[in-house]
């Protein structure tokens, strides 16, 4: 190997210089090498050039890359590194994130890592997040770091269960059983600090983020603590850790939160960004303050996850068109409705997404932004210092946009103020909260918007709900009972030969039987009928029955497909579709 000449020649410096100076290179071939990378179109890294012209090996190329962000490299396959070391950082993070944590000063609270590229800095900016230590990486071999991770963490795959039980049976953590009104800030930054609460608490982050949750929820109750996990729209409950460590992972999510430790009789909001398996992840924090000590919400929003494409949404071809009509209309307001939870900001982001051009001037107002997207001008709502969907659209409309998107319509105001803006030429997005498309139009009425003013503006209410899909790889066939079929209204004579399934529950859906989500729709495209019921203030079921008369397919028949093409279940379509039969 190479001599590495002195940390500051190198840091900055370009790659074939550095290898002039690790004596692997002259000048000359270093030239020779960069025409053939101008012959390419600059297309090709100079780097793999020196390694395609064989002038160098891999481990010289990673050496010289490391110097060149200010790193060393580490020889780890000569390293003996002792337990003590290995126990910060758990076997699922080391996993996670290709680490290695080779040595640690306690006085400096510094742990010195191994990674296996220099590209991987976010790595260690994860890592002081979690465990709270100031983090020095190293640069190794892939391949040796690899082997150094089976070596080191071969038997000690630690579950949440054995986590607990470090903790329950750790006697610092004991003093602080009962005392949950009496800690004072120096007992909260220790607490904070314990290595047993930061190690579950990133074993949970890690481990809902690989189960693709989109929440927990850490609950405090008069003699219990319970962690819970929300997938696929429903909850499910963790093994409870010992009450007395509520107020040590509450003061430890806020320290990572950057919120204030000491504050424990109001709400507090954050957030946390990470990056876990080369995936940009951004949980968003909310403490809240109940009788028991603080409830602590995470939401998870893993941009991996989050196809936005109109074609993900699950819509039906025919959906799929009206939609599009609706989208690409050159004023008016569009409406996406439906309970907490049920897929609405997906769906506007992803008709956003579509319409997202070099011609297009899109600006956003929500609360909270829930993703950042290229070429969008997104504002967060702040209604504690008076910043309100209405006055903020107020604002936005003096910005010259083509589309605005005002994250829900809440108030008589914010709907005034969205019909003047698709008056003047403008096409805007928006959310009601209502069960299904019909009803919105009473809502609107509610709030104190003019029906005439709401015929002008309106062209369309898309309806949705989110369901459960059937595990792909336990699908099993079934044949429905009677009741089965009544709780959606059909007869057998109906169903005929149709094909029912259901998921058995194996590994890969965590024996629950589903997998993922899928949207049911239902769009209600104004026309000339509804707008004269509309002026005429016809009830609820005489505008969903004209609207059914123009193409409008409900949202329970729209589940109904669903199940005959046997992407979810009776009970899935019977639970998120009951609120709107019986409204």
């Amino acid at each position: 190997m190479a001599k590495l000449p002195p940390m500051q020649e190198l840091k900055g410096r370009a790659l074939g210089r550095i290898l002039i100076k690790m004596g692997l290179l002259t000048r000359e071939k270093v030239h020779e090498c960069l025409q053939i990378q101008q012959q390419k179109g600059g297309k090709v890294k100079i780097g793999q050039i020196f390694l395609d012209q064989g002038l160098i090996k891999e481990k010289d190329l990673k050496i010289a890359l490391a110097g060149q962000r200010g790193m060393e490299f580490a020889e780890i396959d000569r390293l003996e590194i002792p337990s003590t070391v290995i126990k910060h950082v758990p076997a699922q993070m080391a996993k996670t994130y290709r680490i290695l944590p080779i040595a640690f000063d306690d006085d400096k609270k510094q742990l010195t890592i191994a990674v296996d590229s220099p590209d991987n800095f976010r790595a260690s900016d994860d890592l002081a997040t979690l465990t709270g230590f100031t983090v020095v990486p190293k640069v190794a071999d892939a391949n040796a770091l690899q082997d150094a991770i089976n070596k080191y963490y071969a038997e000690s795959d630690e579950s949440i269960n054995d986590l607990i039980g470090e903790i329950e049976s750790d006697s610092n953590l004991a003093t602080f059983r009962g005392r949950d009104a009496s800690i004072d800030l120096d007992d909260l930054k220790e607490l904070a600090d314990s290595n047993p609460v930061k190690k579950l608490l990133n074993l949970v982050l890690l481990q809902a983020i690989r189960d693709k949750a989109s929440d927990i929820h850490f609950e405090p109750f008069e003699n219990e603590f319970k962690m819970r996990y929300r997938i696929d729209g429903v909850l499910y409950e963790m093994v409870p850790p010992p009450k007395h460590i509520a107020v040590a992972l509450s003061s430890r999510i806020k320290v990572m939160a950057n919120l204030d430790i000491a504050e424990r009789r109001l709400p507090q909001d954050g957030r946390i960004p990470l990056m876990v398996g080369g995936n940009p992840v951004d949980l968003r924090v909310s403490v809240l303050p109940t009788m028991f000590g603080e409830s602590v919400v995470l939401r998870i929003l893993d941009r991996s996850q989050v196809d936005l494409r109109l074609e993900s949404l699950g819509m039906r071809e025919r959906e799929m068109n009206m939609m599009r009509q609706l989208i690409n209309k050159p004023n008016g307001i569009v409406i996406v409705t439906g309970p907490t939870g049920s897929g609405k900001t997906t769906t506007l982001y992803s008709a956003l997404k579509e319409l997202n051009s070099i011609d297009n001037k899109i600006i956003t107002t929500e609360d909270p932004v829930e993703y950042d997207i290229d070429g969008l001008i997104q504002v967060q709502i702040r209604t504690e210092i008076g910043l309100t969907f209405a006055k903020c659209l107020r604002s936005i409309l003096r910005q010259d946009p083509d589309i605005c998107m005002v994250g829900e319509i809440r108030d008589l105001e914010t709907g005034e103020i969205s019909i003047q803006a698709s008056l003047t030429g403008h096409l805007v997005f928006t959310t009601v909260h209502t069960n299904d498309a019909p009803s919105t139009i009473a809502r609107l009425v509610d709030l104190g918007m003019e029906p005439f003013l709401i015929t002008a503006t309106l062209e369309g209410i898309v309806a949705q709900r989110l369901v459960r899909k059937i595990c792909t790889n336990c699908k099993t066939p079934f044949q429905p009972k009677e009741e089965m079929l009544l709780e959606l209204g059909l007869t057998p004579e109906e169903v005929g030969d149709k094909k029912f399934y259901y998921g058995r529950g194996c590994e890969v859906c965590n024996n629950t039987g589903y997998r993922g989500r899928t949207g049911i729709y239902e769009i209600m495209v104004m026309n000339d009928e509804l707008r004269e019921l509309i002026m005429s203030h016809a009830s609820t079921n005489v505008l969903r029955d004209a609207a059914r008369k123009n193409g409008m397919r409900l949202l329970r028949e729209n589940g109904l497909l669903l199940i005959y093409d046997g992407i979810t279940t009776i009970e899935e379509v019977s639970r998120e579709t009951l609120a709107v039969e019986a409204g």
